[in-house]
Order: structure tokens, then sequence, then C-alpha cells
């Protein structure tokens, strides 16, 4: 990483080297750079689409890299290799090499200029990067309890289990049909988003991560699930069954405004761009994704598939521009251009193909196949298993079936990244997968578990369904 500690010794020995001399201005001025780009980060409006603009200067490793310009690290990595006028030039000096690989790992991506007040992307190549491992775990989690929480829709209950032991340690009811359990944008509460199939009491139940216990639920229309913006002022409750994404306060759930969304028969998965300026929205029944800026609250566009016709999850990928949608009739993911709202390609993956989840470093994405076409499918599917996609070929690398069948839905990976959680949607048991070998415990559950959480998360802040973060 880049820092004046490392570089405090290579420099100050370059600059006494002729062959060096220019190497040592150019890392200099990339120090320059720091201040200025600091500086000048806090005249920038909100409305130029930069984020805060009271955004703090870069100030750790990260933040450092990226604001270090490509150019001047790959000129300074240059002249390592070449100096002088004729280009004939000897092996470049010890000192000369670790300063230049020094700016030459610092070089950063370019910067993403985000919606105003969201968080700063550190690494354009990985809108996950904050959320590698547990080293990122955020202080406000310190003292959350470590827990698997799985909303069992038939049950109207919320199974807790400790996945330490792999057993069920608490059960308590929440509101009619809870669909999937969502942390909030600040990390201090997860909402359990009980949509009341059928009727008209739909609610949200805060469970308190520090106890496990939950509180007083809030009335809220046909919350089938829920997501937040990336800058955290809004939740967004999708109500499912009404074709409509209603903004939210993100604490009081007090209404801002909706978004119809008409075409979008069964709109309930969603994935956030790079930049946090739009979203991507799954029509479950209806064949369509449809295109949302978060911002000003408008519905962009609306894309037809190719095919399948039943689009369940949806995922960015690491560089936040294209994105990975499952279909449940197609058995495949298809992968979409964001910004151009374009389908580029499909992989075949697997029967019943629902649920998406990225490993810790963001190479690998993993995907449940449900093992059936129908939404209330039969128990013990054979077909039921876990494909693993790499991201950078868009192959299927392994496949995981589920010992005796099943029907892996919903879940997410523990900080480690060594155990993926997914509920068994029509068996009524969760599974705990080892990521490594792909051996799996199953552990019985409430009737129908579907959206399940692990808890706590490594990351800065959550967009919402079951703990994406970033």
């Amino acid at each position: 990483m880049f820092a004046m500690k490392t570089l405090k010794k290579p420099f100050m020995t370059a600059v006494l080297k002729p062959q060096s001399f220019r190497l040592a201005l150019l890392a200099a001025g990339a120090l320059l750079g720091l201040a200025t780009a600091g500086a000048q980060a806090q005249d920038v409006p909100p409305e130029a689409g930069s984020g805060s603009a009271e955004a703090p200067a870069a100030s750790s490793p990260a933040d450092v890299s990226s604001a270090i310009s490509p150019t001047i690290a790959n000129e300074a990595a240059s002249d390592v290799s070449s100096t002088g006028a004729t280009g004939a030039a000897p092996v470049a000096p010890k000192e000369s090499q670790e300063a230049a690989s020094a700016v030459s790992q610092a070089a950063p991506v370019s910067q993403v200029q985000t919606i105003p007040d969201m968080p700063p992307v550190i690494d354009a190549r990985n809108i996950y990067s904050e959320a590698s491992g547990p080293e990122k775990m955020s202080p406000t989690v310190a003292n959350h309890l470590t827990r698997i929480y799985v909303p069992n829709l038939r049950g109207n209950s919320v199974s807790v289990i400790d996945p330490t032991t792999d057993k069920v340690v608490d059960t308590f009811k929440v509101g009619r049909s809870p669909q999937h359990v969502v942390p909030s944008w600040d990390l201090k509460t997860l909402w359990v988003t009980n949509n009341s199939e059928g009727h008209a009491d739909g609610s949200l139940t805060p469970i308190d991560p520090v106890t496990g216990k939950p509180g007083k639920a809030i009335d809220v229309d046909d919350p089938y699930n829920m997501y937040f913006t990336p800058d955290g002022h809004e939740a967004i409750v999708v109500a499912e069954a009404k074709r409509r994404l209603d903004f939210r306060d993100p604490h009081t759930m007090a209404l801002h405004q909706s978004v119809e969304v008409p075409k979008c028969e069964g709109i309930n998965h969603a994935a956030f761009s790079a930049d946090g300026s739009y979203a991507l929205f799954t029509c479950e029944f209806g064949r369509y994704m449809a295109k949302v800026d978060t911002v000003n609250h408008k519905l962009l566009g609306m894309l037809k598939l190719s095919k399948g016709g039943m689009p369940q999850d949806v995922i960015a990928a690491p560089d936040g521009h294209k994105f990975y949608v499952a279909d449940m009739h197609a058995d495949g993911v298809f992968t979409i251009d964001g910004d151009k709202f374009k389908e580029t390609g499909f992989i075949p993956t697997g029967v019943g193909t629902h649920g998406l989840y990225t490993n810790r470093d963001a190479t690998r994405l993993y995907v449940a196949n449900r093992g059936s076409h129908m939404v209330h499918g039969p128990r013990h599917s054979k077909a039921g298993g876990v494909a693993v996609i790499d991201l950078a070929t868009d192959k299927v690398i392994t496949t995981w079936p589920i010992p005796g069948g099943g029907s892996p839905d919903m879940g997410n990976i523990t900080p480690d990244g060594k155990h993926l959680w997914l509920s068994g949607r029509f068996d009524d048991v969760v599974y705990d997968i080892n990521t490594q070998t792909g051996e799996m415990k199953k552990v019985p559950v409430g009737a129908e578990p579907h959206g399940l959480t692990v808890w706590p998360q490594p990351g800065r802040y959550s967009i919402g369904h079951t703990g994406i973060m970033r």
C-alpha cells in the first residue's frame, strides 16, 4: 500500500541517483496530488454527483491509493525499465525498483462518481471490497450476536440459529407471511418483512441484533422485500402484489413517495449500480426487468428477457455495471449490461435457479437452484443444488447437490466466507454448506423458510435484502 512511511527511504535514496530523478519527481507529484484532491473534494457541489460535499480527504491506505493518478504510476514504473534518451538502459537500482513498485501497487482504478452522500467506492473493480472479510467488520456490529435469522413463511415466525452449534436457540412469532430478514443501512436493526400474502395487514418487525429479540412491529403495506438507497436516506419497500416501490424513511418507515411499475408483475429483488444512481428490479411473474432512478424516484425503462420468464434474485457484478439475474424457468443466470440496460449473455446452472451470492473476494458466484419451476415445489427434489460460477469466465466450475434432495433458496455467507447458509424452501430446513468442500448440514426450522440472513456481516453499510453489503 502507498504510505509515507513505506516510501521515505526509497525516495530519499532515489533523489541522489540521476536515473531515478524523474521517478522521484513523479512520485512527489502524486503525493502533492493527494493534498490537492482532498482540497478540491470539499468544493464539489452535491449536484455534481460526486458524493457528499463534506467527504473527508483520503486518510487510509485505500483512500490514498484511489487518489494517485494512473498516469503518474505508469510513468514512474516505466522509468525503472527505461532511462536516458537512447532507451538502452541499465537495470534500475534497488531503491528505484522499490519506489516504483510501491507506486505501481497503489495505482488505482478510475474513481466512481457516486450519488450525493453515498459512501465512496474504494475500488471501482470491486464494489464489495469493503465487505471482504472479518477484518472489515464495522464497530457498529461489535456487540451483535452471531446468529442465523430464518423467516418461516408459513410458520409466521423466525427461527434463530447459533452457527457455532448448528442449533436453533430461539423461535419467536412475527407478522403474517415473513419473507426476508433485512439488515438496515446503518447496521443497527434487522427488519422482518411480513407481507401478509393475500391480506391487508402487512408489517415490518424490528429485531435488535444485540439481544436477538423482536420489537414492536410497524404497519407497512405489502413489504415483500426491502432495500436501502446507497446514500442511506431511504428504505425501498418492495410491494410485490401492488407492483410498486415505496420509498420510506429508513427508521420510522413513514412513506415519502411511491413509484408505480405496472408492467413489473411480481416485483421483488434488486441490485444497485456502482454509483448508486439506479437499481435493477426483477419481475417474477412477468419476464421483465425494471430499471429505476434511485435519486429522482422514476422508472427508467423495462427490459424483457429473451427466454425463461421467472426472474428471481439479481446481484451486481464486482464492477457494479454488469448484473447477474437468476431465472427459475430458464434454469440459469442472465447477464445484463446495467448502463445500457441490455441482455448480454446466459449461463445454465440448474433447475429452478433462484438465489445469488458472491464469495468474500468477489471472484465466485454461488447460485441456489431450487430444484423446481413451481412457486410451491416438491420436497427433496433431486435437482436441487448449488452451482458455483467463476466470475472471471462466467463459467460454472462446480456444483454441489443436496444429499437426499432439497430446495436451496435464499441466504448468505459467513464473515470468513467458509460457510454458505441457505434456506431449504420446500423442506423446512436450512443448509449449512462448507464452501471449500461443498459438504453440508441440515438444520430443521419452521414451515417454509425463506430469506434468511447471516449476522453480523462485514461492511460499512447494507443495501438490504438478506445482507448485501458494501
